[in-house]
């Protein structure tokens, strides 16, 4: 089982996410004070994918500022994030989980 924790904007909706791979656990962020927040609640975050499009760069800088020791970060194909972030070649939610959790397991 692995972790990954999501970081998207509030209007985009990643409920139907949580059920989809059983050998996964998704946990939701909405902005830079969630994500933070459920970082420093949940230790085994195996990766996190950010998904916040322009805000990536500054929630980014904020985990790396609060937690020097982060889990891998993530971002599909074509969003912005400063360097050090992982790109996966994809767009949708549910197949940027799979490559994903390949990732992870390989």
């Amino acid at each position: 089982m692995i972790s990954v924790l999501i970081v998207a904007p509030e209007e985009q909706d990643l409920q139907g996410l949580a059920g989809t791979h059983p050998s996964v656990e998704v946990l939701l962020a909405h902005g830079v004070e969630d994500a933070l927040e459920k970082l420093a609640r949940n230790r085994r975050v195996d990766a996190v994918l950010l998904l916040a499009g322009e805000g990536n760069p500054e929630i980014v800088g904020a985990i790396r500022e609060d937690n020097p020791a982060h889990p891998p970060l993530y971002r599909p194909a074509g969003q912005p994030a400063p360097a050090g972030v992982r790109s996966l070649a994809a767009r949708e939610p549910s197949e940027l989980l799979d490559l994903l959790r390949r990732e992870l397991d390989s």
